[in-house]
């Protein structure tokens, strides 16, 4: 089997479970701490407190004004269950990295290559299923898309790593394009 395939097939599954899970367990309104003070500003576009999370604000604005339900809180709600999601994938490639990185080597057999996915799955989903991660995943929070954000520039610094000492010309500059 094709193990870059058998990785990214190992993302999809952790992102599924962990946006299952969050979905199934989202803040059906708003909640009754910060939250609520975050649903309130992202509708009418105003600044809830210092530093106040402009994108996260304007993103559930915009959010909000699509038809995916009848409850502004729920659709803010709905925003962290996402970017909670896709942080727990990130994590999860995080991982592989850096277990090749350790290992100095990318898997080069089946058994091989199943000791790093799993290993990396269960850590993410041990992420995913934490105590104040799983609070801040179901509610309209501003940590969720910080760590998504986090998570994702960790990847692309591992995949920038990985290619770093690469030369490239202009030829195949224009290749890679």
């Amino acid at each position: 089997m094709n193990l870059k395939l058998m990785n990214r097939i190992f993302a999809a599954v952790v992102f599924i479970i962990a946006l299952i899970t969050f979905w199934s367990t989202v803040q059906p309104s708003v909640s009754f701490w910060d939250a609520g003070e975050f649903t309130a500003a992202a509708f009418y576009l105003q600044v809830p407190h210092p530093p106040g999370a402009p994108f996260f604000l304007l993103l559930g604005n915009i959010l909000g004004k699509l038809p995916l339900a009848d409850n502004f809180g729920y659709e803010m709600n709905l925003i962290s269950v996402f970017s909670s999601a896709f942080a727990v994938m990130f994590l999860y490639l995080v991982a592989v990295k850096l277990i090749n990185n350790y290992k100095g080597r990318k898997p080069d057999s089946l058994r091989d290559a199943l000791g790093t996915y799993i290993a990396a799955l269960v850590g993410a989903l041990a992420f995913s299923f934490s105590d104040t991660f799983w609070f801040n995943a179901v509610e309209a929070e501003v940590y969720a898309l910080s760590t998504l954000f986090v998570a994702a520039i960790a990847y692309l610094i591992l995949r920038w790593h990985e290619r770093a000492d690469e030369k490239i010309g202009r030829a195949s500059c224009r290749e890679r394009v």
